[in-house]
């Protein structure tokens, strides 16, 4: 099925080809990498949103990022947050060599202490960052954003995961997630939606 979608949709640009395969060759758990059908969803749903400012939590190879900027109108930004300074060597260049380059701002750090001490007021998130502080990450984010803000979280689905009706105490993503999934379940200050592409993407929309 997949391979059905990919070759009816538009098809993946070379740079983020190339980018993904490097990925894939250099990087460990290269498939945290948004891939074809994702980024190509990712870019459409930033020119359906339309927003001037965006935060991305998690940067990993810069797919994502990259997805997001393509989305983007002139003038509008992308803050992409990456805690693991090791990943800066591999993403910088990718990054900056793009054709999208002036669009991106790319910070190392823990976004969880970096954020708050910045003057941002995103309209539009993604987060993809370590799914123990899905929680946090929200939190964080909602009050930031003004009302019709969107956030788009990866990975809800989890695996599968999700659906365990007992988790470990050990496995703290799963846990995370299923947190962030029962939070947001009952929380009446957003719209949400999962959709089931690849690993999970809900999309929240703030009232």
């Amino acid at each position: 099925m997949e391979d059905y979608i990919k070759a009816h949709i538009d098809p993946e640009p070379d740079y983020l080809h190339r980018l993904y395969r490097d990925t894939q060759l250099r990087l460990s758990y290269g498939q945290m990498a948004s891939g074809h059908v994702q980024g190509r969803l990712l870019k459409m749903l930033t020119q359906m949103i339309r927003p001037r400012t965006v935060v991305e939590l998690g940067t990993f190879s810069g797919y994502s990022a990259l997805c997001i900027a393509e989305g983007l109108e002139p003038g509008a930004v992308v803050h992409t947050f990456e805690i693991y300074d090791e990943q800066e060597d591999f993403t910088r260049p990718w990054l900056e060599q793009s054709d999208y380059a002036d669009r991106i701002r790319f910070h190392i750090g823990d976004a969880l202490q970096l954020l708050p001490q910045m003057d941002l007021r995103p309209d539009m998130a993604f987060v993809d960052a370590d799914k123990r502080h899905y929680v946090e990450y929200y939190e964080m984010l909602l009050p930031m954003m003004p009302p019709g803000g969107y956030i788009v979280a990866d990975n809800t689905l989890w695996y599968g995961h999700v659906l365990e009706t007992e988790t470990r105490e050990s496995d703290l993503q799963t846990l995370g997630i299923k947190a962030f999934n029962d939070l947001l379940a009952h929380d009446d200050r957003v719209e949400k939606v999962i959709v089931p592409v690849r690993d999970g993407l809900t999309l929240i929309r703030k009232k």
